[in-house]
This record gives C-alpha cells, sequence and structure tokens, in this order.
C-alpha cells in the first residue's frame, strides 16, 4: 500500500496539535475520519505511531522518529504541488523560444519586459539563430516556439502565425542609389552588393527573386550577420539588402532605406511549435502578447505546412495573419 499524502498530513497535525480533536478541526474532517486516516498509515509503515487514551495522545518512540521525515515529505510533496499548480495557471515557468535575429533585437524585448513585470519569476532562454537552426531547434524540442523566415518542411509544424517581412535596400547617404525614392531590380543588378549568407532565410528570398528575374548580381561579400552587412555598406563596399524591421538599419544615422519597387522582396515568416505538442501555460501566454503586438487576422484559417503564398505589403513592415491550428 502506498502512502498518502492525506495520511501524512492527518499524522502531523496530530503530532503537533497532541488532540485528535484539534487535528480533525485544523483539517476540516470528523473524528472518525481522522481515526480511519492514522489507522491506515500505521497499517501502511507497519508500526504503531500514537499511544493514546481518554486524556491526551502522546506519539510512540517510532511515531516521533518517523514525524520529522514525514514532515519532511509532506512539505517537498505540497511544494510540488504548489510548483505545479504554478505552472499550470502561467505564474511562474520558462519560456524557451528560437527566433531569427531581428525579431530578437526587435520584438522580443518589450514583450520579456511586459511578462517579466506581470510575472516576475518567469525565465527565458532565447535562441537567435538563422531559420533552418530555428525550425531544428523547434523539431528537435530544444525550445517550445519559433520565429522562423522561409518555407516550411511541410506536417512537422504547427503555423500559429504567418506574415511576411518586407525587404528594403540599405546604402549609404552619398551612394547614387540613395537619390531614388524607391530602387528597381534592374538598379540592384548595377551596384556592388553585400549579401548575407548563404542559408539565411534573406538570402534565399534574394537569391530566387535575383534568378527569378535572371539577374547575375555583383557580390562584393557575403557576412553572415547583418550588423556585418551594414558595417559593410557602411565602409562602402556596396549596397545590402535587409528587413525593414531590422534595427541594424535603424541605428545607422549616415545610412538610408529605400524600398524595393519588387513584390519578390519579402520574406516568409512564421511562429510555430511542434506540430501536436502542448505548450507550457506561461509559453501560451506569451505566444498571445506575440500575436497581438505582430497585429491578428480573425478571418484567418487554419494552416499547417508550408508558407506558399505572401500576404504582399508595401510598407517595409511586417504583414500578417494570426493562424489558429488544431492538435
Amino acid at each position: 500500500m502506498d502512502l498518502s499524502l492525506r495520511d501524512i498530513r492527518a499524522f502531523v497535525a496530530v503530532a503537533q496539535t497532541g488532540s485528535f480533536t484539534r487535528a480533525a478541526t485544523r483539517l476540516h474532517l470528523s473524528q472518525p475520519a481522522l481515526t480511519v486516516q492514522i489507522r491506515r498509515l500505521e497499517e501502511t509503515v507497519g508500526v504503531r505511531l500514537f499511544d493514546r487514551n481518554s486524556r491526551n495522545v502522546a506519539l510512540t518512540p517510532a511515531g516521533r522518529e518517523l514525524l520529522p521525515v514525514l514532515q519532511k515529505s509532506l512539505h517537498d510533496m505540497e511544494q510540488v504541488l504548489a510548483d505545479a499548480r504554478s505552472l499550470a495557471d502561467g505564474s511562474s515557468g520558462t519560456v524557451r523560444i528560437a527566433c531569427l535575429p531581428t525579431f530578437a533585437a526587435s520584438l522580443l524585448p518589450d514583450l520579456i519586459q511586459d511578462l517579466k513585470k506581470a510575472v516576475p519569476s518567469a525565465g527565458f532562454q532565447i535562441r537567435d539563430v538563422v531559420a533552418s537552426t530555428v525550425n531544428a531547434l523547434v523539431r528537435n524540442e530544444d525550445v517550445d516556439i519559433g520565429l522562423t523566415g522561409g518555407e516550411l518542411p511541410e506536417g512537422a509544424f504547427d503555423v500559429l502565425y504567418t506574415g511576411v517581412d518586407r525587404l528594403v535596400a540599405v546604402c549609404p547617404k552619398a551612394h547614387p542609389l540613395a537619390r531614388r525614392r524607391r530602387i528597381g531590380l534592374e538598379d540592384l543588378a548595377r551596384v556592388p552588393l553585400v549579401l548575407t549568407a548563404q542559408g539565411t532565410s534573406v538570402r534565399a528570398v534574394v537569391d530566387a527573386a535575383l534568378a527569378h528575374a535572371r539577374c547575375a548580381p555583383v557580390i562584393a561579400c557575403e557576412p553572415t550577420y547583418m550588423m556585418t552587412a551594414v558595417a559593410m555598406v557602411r565602409g562602402g563596399l556596396g549596397v545590402t539588402i535587409l528587413p525593414g524591421t531590422a534595427r541594424e538599419v535603424l541605428a545607422e544615422p549616415g545610412l538610408v532605406v529605400r524600398p524595393i519597387d519588387d513584390a519578390a522582396f519579402v520574406r516568409p515568416i512564421a511562429l510555430i511549435k511542434k506540430r501536436g505538442r502542448t505548450l507550457p501555460p506561461l509559453t501560451e501566454r506569451f505566444v498571445a502578447a506575440m500575436l497581438a503586438r505582430m497585429g491578428d487576422d480573425a478571418d484567418a484559417r487554419p494552416t499547417r505546412g508550408p508558407i506558399k503564398e505572401s500576404t504582399k505589403t508595401g510598407s517595409g513592415k511586417v504583414s500578417n495573419k494570426r493562424i489558429q491550428t488544431s492538435t
């Protein structure tokens, strides 16, 4: 027979009060019910715990030995229950997210600060990585959610949100293209380009757009990180193409941003989780805040799998659609 938490609680109450009557009152039990619990515990441990007469109750030697052990067990189990309830109601826990660096820098700080104000004990594990690594981390359950870009493999993920991040051209203020209000594909084909490395979601979009237009770009260099690309442009190596949401662009007073006059220069983005997996309540709360911040479409239909179509926007910002999924 297994030890019962109720029986242990009854034993500790009787030991602390020295009275079945007072212990029953504390536990909101009838005295016969309390007696049954004590007898059941004695049967389970195989030893008498109390000596009882008409006037008082005293612990037996075995009861005195077991009291601190069972008190600790009771405290530990009650702490486990309290922790479980906190996890269940979202008042504690850790949000584990993999995210494109663009959004890790621009979107997450305010969201994390807001949640920390509401839930001070909330923890965050953030992996700011390229899209392919975001997908792998979610698939392998190293994180619970991912904000990724580009195409998604069929059937691997539940898609909680889709949108597009419009790409822009970035050049020095003294560059000839800076005088234009909008930049065409033919303009980009005539200047050296600083492009993010192969394997990044931005590079995939740029390569596809240039290939579709049969343009052979002049590539000056291929850094991995957007901050490096911006530094190369600042140094006069060429023009770069980055998401309009990139904070690296906004932080450079010597550079200008120009929209690209071609609908192909948009990066699909998606908020994903592993298909069929339940999110922790605190993470669900964080996802709700992300959706509210990025905007939502109440008429969006459920979808899974690859993002095949992009919602066009000319704002240089994120155009979005909230997705409800069933798991």
